[in-house]
């Protein structure tokens, strides 16, 4: 696909066309068409920052990246990041991938909602962060043109109320395993120190994105 002018296309190779038939046989349009479009993001992001990424590792990261979602994929005691990285671990292996871009990909995923990490990190790991984070977040909303953001949504649309869709996708995924949302203990300490402090909210910076829907 073209999106204004620069050429961003799914790869077309055997190894993009079994991860695209693996995540369709797997996950719901929802989750499809949102990994399709991280990984869009993503590749935009990376041209733009004129990074040099591998655009089969990056597809294989941004289509995997919430395959832990998945009945099939949700373990009992992981984080479902880390239930997807091993997805995506188990299917690279199995094409003979070798370990030092599996490592990448794993990371990717593992990482993706972590803030302030990835973007120091390889440019794999850097863009499937970016793409997750203008696609849920808005994020960077304003570094897409008008152009690239309705082209990708055309190729890949979202729900009419995607937020609160993915916010629920997310809730009915995890609920049996609270202990694995654990997040950053830096917040516990201002919350414990700090009458005034506010923890950041997921779902409200996801609701208050430039994103409609």
């Amino acid at each position: 696909m073209t999106i204004a002018n620069q050429t961003i296309k799914i790869p077309d190779s055997k190894l993009a066309r079994e991860v695209t038939e693996i995540i369709r046989d797997t996950e719901s349009e929802l989750l499809f068409n949102h990994s399709s479009r991280v990984y869009l993001f993503g590749a935009l992001a990376g041209e733009r920052r004129r990074l040099k990424f591998n655009p089969e590792l990056l597809y294989t990261g941004a289509m995997f990246h919430d395959m832990g979602l998945t009945e099939t994929h949700s373990s009992a005691d992981e984080r479902f990041e880390v239930d997807g990285a091993n997805a995506a671990r188990d299917f690279l292996k199995r094409h003979g991938i070798t370990q030092a871009d599996i490592d990448t990909v794993w990371a990717a995923i593992a990482l993706h909602t972590t803030p302030g990490i990835p973007k120091h990190m390889h440019p794999v790991v850097a863009l499937v962060t970016a793409g997750v984070e203008m696609d849920v977040l808005g994020l960077a909303y304003g570094e897409y043109s008008d152009a690239e953001r309705e082209a990708v949504v055309r190729a890949f649309p979202r729900t009419p109320h995607f937020k609160e869709d993915i916010i629920q996708t997310f809730y009915d995924s995890i609920k049996h395993k609270p202990d694995t949302t654990f997040g950053n203990v830096k917040a516990d300490v201002l919350a414990d120190k700090d009458p005034h402090f506010h923890r950041g909210n997921f779902c409200t910076v996801i609701r208050q994105s430039r994103w409609h829907g």
